[in-house]
C-alpha cells in the first residue's frame, strides 16, 4: 500500500538546522507534485513548501522563505525540507504530502526551544 513515511524531526534549540526526510513507497512520487504542510498545538495545519513534480520550482509560505529549501530526489523516491535558522515559532508536527492523489505522511515533530 501507499506510504510516506517522514523523518528527522527533533528537539532543538533556536538557530539550528535540522534536514527533514519524506520517503514514499507503494506509488512512484515522481509523478506528482509535493508539498510540506505543519500543524502546531492549537493550530490548524498550514502550507510550508511546494515543488513541481521534476523539483524545477519551489514556493514557500511568507514565514519560512530564505530559510527553508525545499528539494527531491526521484532516484530515492523521496523529498526534504532543509529548515535553516528556525525559531519558536516553527514548532510543529511537519507533514508530507501528495496534494493530487491526496496522499499524507503521519508527521514529523520538530520542538525548537532553548
Amino acid at each position: 500500500q501507499v506510504q510516506l513515511v517522514e523523518s528527522g524531526g527533533r528537539y532543538v534549540q533556536p538557530g539550528e538546522s535540522p534536514k527533514l526526510s519524506c520517503i514514499g513507497s507503494g506509488f512512484h512520487m515522481g509523478h506528482y507534485a509535493m508539498s510540506w504542510y505543519r500543524q502546531a498545538p492549537g493550530k490548524e495545519r498550514e502550507f510550508v513548501a511546494f515543488t513541481t513534480r521534476t523539483g524545477s520550482r519551489t514556493n514557500y509560505t511568507d514565514s519560512v522563505k530564505g530559510r527553508f529549501i525545499m528539494s527531491r530526489d526521484s532516484a530515492k523516491n523521496s523529498v526534504y525540507l532543509q529548515m535553516n535558522d528556525l525559531r519558536p515559532e516553527d514548532t510543529a508536527t511537519y507533514y508530507c504530502n501528495a496534494p493530487t492523489p491526496k496522499y499524507w505522511g503521519q508527521g514529523t515533530q520538530v520542538t525548537v526551544s532553548s
